[in-house]
């Protein structure tokens, strides 16, 4: 189990590393040397203050000597910095960040807490009224684009039945967004219910191939329940292929992030990355690529790391 974990966290390192070539190469792609300065710092600036951004980031120098001098600032946690906003990309991320994160927690939370009932219900009871009911639901939430979603829950819910703001909460701090937690509601419902759909039906396909399996039958010859057949043999069992949707659907939520945040003006990373792609602020945007890579690494390595708390029958030991 160590030696997987060893495995795979090298395997995620090389990918990360991977990724920061490609942003390197992305960056460069826009300009080089002093153009490049240009770009980033604005039209205005100063001769030595191209000056100074050149040597500072060896813009001068080889492409190998400039991708090790931009590795070696992001080791110690500087990707950048924005001229257009006056502050560091580190510290724009870092304070949009912890509110994504509680956006994406809370809804993969609740699509979880919502699908996986669901679906091992609808595979219990297939091919009857209700598996059919879920499964329309399930394809018409999952059709449905993310901002129509929002834009109806504004409707329902904060124009004809005003129970909740149309707006997300504002402020700079994830305490400040916390302190109205009914701003959040809507915002969490539209991410989750996108979810819930994938989430659901992978669970019930999942539960009614494990319904199919010998121990299953052995289970019911013993004598024991439905319910417990189910909670005890059918839900482990059937986890498996939604831990990994779950896994590496964290790229997708993170995109549907930008437009659920737009429609209820949430100041998350999603408003952060629209508006430095509307204003050409080139290190916001490739700042929040590189945390958006990692966190898909993070969230494939989390996966597959979950396989042997859920499935025994799975071993990562080498021969």
């Amino acid at each position: 189990m160590l030696f997987y974990i060893g495995k795979r966290l090298l395997q995620g390192a090389l990918t990360v590393l991977g990724v920061t070539i490609v942003v390197f190469m992305l960056q460069n792609m826009i300009a080089s040397g002093p153009e490049l300065a240009r770009v980033l710092i604005g039209g205005r600036a100063t001769p030595g203050q191209v000056h100074a951004f050149v040597k500072e980031y060896a813009l001068n120098q080889p492409a190998v000597t400039q991708y090790g001098q931009y590795l070696w600032h992001l080791l110690h946690g500087n990707l950048g910095y924005s001229f257009k906003l006056s502050d560091s990309v580190a510290h724009l991320i870092g304070q949009t960040l912890p509110k994504d994160a509680v956006l994406v927690v809370a809804g993969i939370v609740l699509a979880l807490i919502l699908a996986i009932p669901t679906g091992l219900y609808q595979a219990a009871r297939r091919n009857t009224a209700i598996d059919f009911s879920g499964t329309g639901i399930a394809f018409v939430l999952y059709s449905m684009p993310w901002f129509l979603m929002g834009l109806l829950f504004i409707a329902a819910f904060a124009v004809y039945l005003p129970w909740l703001p149309a707006q997300a909460p504002q402020g700079t701090s994830l305490g400040a967004i916390l302190s109205k937690p009914s701003g959040l509601v809507l915002p969490v419902l539209t991410l989750a219910l996108g979810d819930y759909a994938i989430f659901s039906r992978f669970m019930r396909s999942s539960a009614v191939d494990t319904l199919t399996q010998d121990f299953i039958r052995t289970a019911r010859a013993k004598g024991l329940g439905e319910w417990r057949i189910l909670t005890r043999h059918v839900l482990r069992n059937s986890l498996i292929p939604v831990v990994t949707v779950v896994g590496l659907n964290i790229p997708q939520l993170l995109s549907a992030l930008l437009v659920v945040e737009w429609v209820f003006n949430y100041p998350g990373m999603g408003v952060l990355f629209f508006n430095a792609a509307t204003q050409s602020d080139y290190p916001v945007e490739l700042g929040v690529l590189l945390v958006v890579s990692i966190a898909t690494v993070v969230g494939s390595l989390l996966a597959d790391l979950a396989y042997a708390v859920l499935d025994p029958r799975v071993s990562y030991r080498t021969a």
